[in-house]
């Protein structure tokens, strides 16, 4: 992505009309209800097209219950139009969440929880300048919760872990939406590589594995910061996620 698609997308979002969600109230709504209301593909029922969605809704909030009551700070890579970002800051009254796009011209909701930047994940360089522009502006180190739910590339899902994951909490979680998506669909398998899957089976059983992307010193700390892995079938042939535990 070029500087010059970046910016024309960066300009679209600043002008673009927005929904302002902080004074809606959404109080004893489940989850995956407010997934459905803010129409994110996460629901049983994806609202935008009334038919099934992925129906990540319940292993999110089996997870996410130990956040319920504190102050979390979330980072979601891949954001689309943010309703996945909406639901979660009505989920939990105390969270704030900051989404990585390479597209947010798609972005529709506003709210003092949610912040937006428009970045090439890829760039580790502008990547790592923001993450510490957040934790120094808004004074906190390291996210409670990281969700990847980003192109789904084998590539970029192996770079997200690699990369991403020293920035998470102790006790946090993971999350990789879609993993499967590169053994579902031969465009998503964009470099030769072990399966995620693969790759999870490894770091849990302490196992190396040739890597271009994850180096072998970068898979020794993975394995000693990986306290367990929960994977999860949704409603659909392709819809797999799981959590990954940090000790």
């Amino acid at each position: 992505m070029n500087f010059f698609s970046l910016f024309k997308r960066n300009i679209i979002f600043k002008l673009k009309k927005k929904i302002f969600i902080d004074e809606e109230n959404h109080e004893n709504k489940t989850l995956d209800e407010l997934f459905n209301y803010y129409g994110s593909d996460k629901a049983n029922i994806f609202s935008k097209s009334s038919r099934a969605g992925h129906g990540f809704s319940d292993f999110y909030t089996k997870h996410l219950n130990k956040f319920i009551k504190k102050k979390i700070n979330i980072l979601e890579i891949g954001s689309y139009a943010g309703s996945s970002a909406a639901a979660f800051v009505k989920y939990i009254p105390d969270s704030k969440v900051y989404c990585f796009d390479i597209n947010i011209s798609n972005f529709e909701y506003s709210s003092d929880k949610i912040q937006v930047f428009g970045l090439d994940i890829n760039n580790k360089n502008k990547v790592e300048k923001k993450i510490k522009q957040i934790f120094e502006k808004n004074k906190f180190e390291n996210f409670d919760l990281i969700i990847d739910d980003g192109s789904h590339y084998l590539s970029d899902i192996l770079f997200s872990l690699d990369f991403f994951f020293k920035y998470l909490k102790k006790n946090g979680l993971f999350v990789i939406e879609d993993f499967k998506h590169p053994d579902y669909y031969e465009y998503n398998r964009n470099v030769e590589h072990i399966s995620v899957s693969e790759v999870l089976d490894n770091l849990e059983n302490k196992i190396f594995f040739p890597s271009r992307i994850i180096e072998q010193k970068n898979q020794t700390v993975l394995m000693s910061s990986i306290n367990h892995i929960y994977r999860y079938k949704g409603n659909l042939k392709d819809s797999d996620i799981c959590f990954i535990e940090k000790l």
